[in-house]
């Protein structure tokens, strides 16, 4: 639902800061979720290109809660959508979805996902990539990325940048946007892919969000720079290391079972 100062209150508002017209935009979703892997992907997507902002998005299904700034001045939790105008004549702009949380209940998650699916929709998005965190329950050194996609030419298309496909994973399936955005998508004539990076779903994981992103620039044919990831993963690294040195020695018993451990968000 679009709204411009409207006064009423609305279960999801969106309120756009300027009218665009986009060359056939593919839509990228990345919201806080295991690991934060693809809130991570695509907040460093969007200061990378760099994106500008097109809407903030307002709801219900949020938690009833502001950030205070370091100036004392709150803001309303919030996701925010932006925009990317690709500089190649056969390049395709992009939307950016990010923001501080996904919906907090059954029905926010799928009013939002609609809201949103709609907005974009409009601006002519076809395509859509989900980006997500896969927890293993465990340390991952080089973390693999995992696929989902909404048709066989998709999954054959990403097998060629390194995605992989498994009958078995993710076991559950696709829980939260990640996988609204593919389902609901369908209703609106969009096509997507899921890209989920393996984490091991304990801490904020920049190693699995450089992943991601590489298979998904690599697919869209853009260049950007991962240094600054790099950097945030290897601090990553050592903050994890000292709290292992930190932790007394345990006694080994057997592994957690899978099927508790492989949330994708």
């Amino acid at each position: 639902m679009v709204s411009r100062g409207s006064t009423a209150v609305q279960d999801v508002v969106i309120r756009t800061h300027e009218k665009v017209e986009l060359r056939n935009p593919i839509l990228v979703e990345g919201l806080p979720g295991v690991g934060n892997v693809g809130k991570l992907a695509a907040d460093y997507l969007r200061d990378q290109l760099p994106t500008k902002p097109l809407a903030t998005i307002h709801s219900k299904f949020f938690p009833p809660q502001v950030y205070v700034g370091e100036d004392g001045v709150i803001r309303l939790v919030s996701n925010e959508l932006t925009y990317w105008r690709a500089p190649a004549a056969a390049q395709r702009d992009l939307l950016v979805l990010g923001g501080d949380y996904q919906g907090i209940s059954p029905e926010g998650q799928y009013e939002l996902t609609e809201a949103v699916l709609r907005f974009c929709h409009e601006l002519g998005t076809k395509e859509v990539y989900t980006l997500a965190g896969f927890a293993q329950g465990h340390v991952v050194e080089r973390p693999k990325v995992l696929g989902a996609a909404t048709s066989p030419a998709r999954v054959e298309a990403m097998k060629r940048f390194g995605v992989l496909f498994s009958r078995n994973d993710p076991g559950g399936g696709l829980i939260g946007a990640s996988g609204l955005f593919l389902g609901l998508g369908r209703l609106y004539d969009m096509e997507g892919v899921c890209l989920m990076g393996e984490t091991s779903g304990y801490f904020v994981d920049p190693r699995s969000a450089e992943a991601v992103l590489k298979v998904l620039t690599n697919a869209l044919h853009i260049e950007i720079d991962f240094a600054d990831l790099e950097a945030k993963a290897k601090e990553i690294d050592r903050i994890a290391q000292r709290i292992h040195d930190s932790e007394p020695k345990a006694a080994e018993g057997p592994a957690p079972p899978r099927e508790d451990l492989g949330y994708i968000g």
